[in-house]
């Protein structure tokens, strides 16, 4: 890499650097005239000054090469000038050096300006035409409870990109043609004043070839269109669960493949089954009498209704457990969860005496006080 030149083009000119472009002109033509050889005839330390005042306005008076010089400080001792000129170059000393032509070797200069060049030209080569995978997409949507536990079929109208199908996702109608720009050399010769630069191909950004773009996809080789499609929820299905549609989402970009489609499910809730990841929570009712001597009660499962016995002595909030009468697995489906029975007792209504006297009678007979380890908890 060769080293960069430390001299400032501005005090060269003497002007400073936010000068307008005329301002550097005159600067130039004041300073030429001055310095011109021809004006000082076998004045070497004039001639030399002569050709800094070129290469500064060489520089400066062009403004992407300006724009470059202000931002990198940049220019190479090999762009000095009389290097390379050889004999009969003229008082300029520049001979016509073309830095194209000095660019024999690997890595060369000319490369050096060309990429340089091509940040503020918007070349720096081709952009990507390979095909490349579409976008996935995001859907919700609501289902019931029985439907996550059965499993539903459920029509969508998805918006997407598809191909376009005017060019078949190419972006392109027809094949590519040699540039007319470079005439397939992938780069042009631009000169300014006695020196000539390889650009990079501005209309084919280097690759020499070019395409008619598609005037229906301008290119991009998508359209945006609804489409309406079948979608299959699995039994098991839980708030949150993603459900994969492969190659219903965006189309690819220049013919590349789709990307997938994701279904999102969000449950509504059931008024009597509360379900907890697999597993199904149930409040269920019993009466004291049952809750007392024990009994055998139907509990309603998403199976129907299954028997779960309770034991005498059962108190209000204890949950009891059915196994496997939960949810099936959305992961394993051969796998379900169990059903949680909490129970709580209901009080009768005392309707007549009798059924008074019957409760008095219950009461002096059991002689228990419910409230007996409160009392010694709040005497500790």
């Amino acid at each position: 890499m060769p080293t960069a030149s430390k001299a400032d083009y501005y005090q060269t000119l003497g002007v400073k650097r936010g000068a307008s472009a005329d301002d550097i002109r005159k600067a130039y033509r004041r300073l030429a005239r001055k310095y011109h050889p021809d004006v000082n005839p076998g004045d070497k330390s004039a001639e030399e000054k002569f050709k800094q005042i070129q290469e500064a306005y060489d520089v400066l008076g062009d403004p992407k090469k300006r724009k470059m010089f202000d931002e990198y400080g940049f220019y190479s001792d090999q762009f000095q000038p009389g290097k390379g000129a050889g004999p009969g170059a003229g008082g300029f000393g520049f001979g016509g050096f073309d830095f194209g032509e000095a660019t024999a070797g690997h890595g060369g200069f000319g490369d050096i300006f060309s990429d340089f060049f091509a940040r503020f030209t918007g070349g720096g080569g081709e952009p990507s035409r390979e095909p490349q995978r579409g976008d996935d997409l995001e859907y919700q949507v609501e289902i019931s409870f029985w439907e996550s536990i059965r499993g539903a079929v459920r029509k969508m109208t998805v918006s997407r990109l598809d191909a376009c199908s005017a060019c078949g996702g190419t972006g392109a109608l027809g094949g590519p043609t040699t540039c007319a720009a470079c005439q397939g050399r992938g780069s042009v010769t631009q000169q300014t004043g006695r020196m000539r630069f390889n650009l990079t191909c501005s209309r084919c950004h280097g690759s020499g070839r070019s395409r008619i773009l598609c005037k229906h996809c301008r290119g991009e080789g998508r359209q945006a269109r609804a489409e309406t499609i079948e979608v299959r929820i699995p039994q098991g299905m839980f708030a949150g669960s993603r459900v994969r549609v492969p190659n219903k989402g965006n189309a690819g970009a220049h013919g590349g493949p789709p990307g997938d489609l994701y279904i999102v499910t969000q449950v509504r809730p059931h008024e009597f089954f509360d379900r907890r990841g697999d597993d199904i929570f149930t409040v269920v009712p019993v009466t004291v009498s049952e809750a007392a001597l024990g009994a055998k009660i139907e509990v309603p499962t998403i199976d129907g209704r299954s028997i779960l016995k309770i034991p005498p002595g059962t108190q209000s909030g204890q949950r009891f457990r059915l196994r496997e009468k939960g949810a099936p697995s959305a992961r394993i489906p051969s796998r379900r969860g169990d059903q949680f029975v909490e129970v709580r007792i209901v009080l009768p209504h005392v309707l007549d005496e009798r059924q008074k006297q019957i409760l008095q009678d219950f009461n002096r007979l059991t002689r228990e006080d419910p409230r007996a380890e409160i009392y010694a908890a709040a005497a500790r």
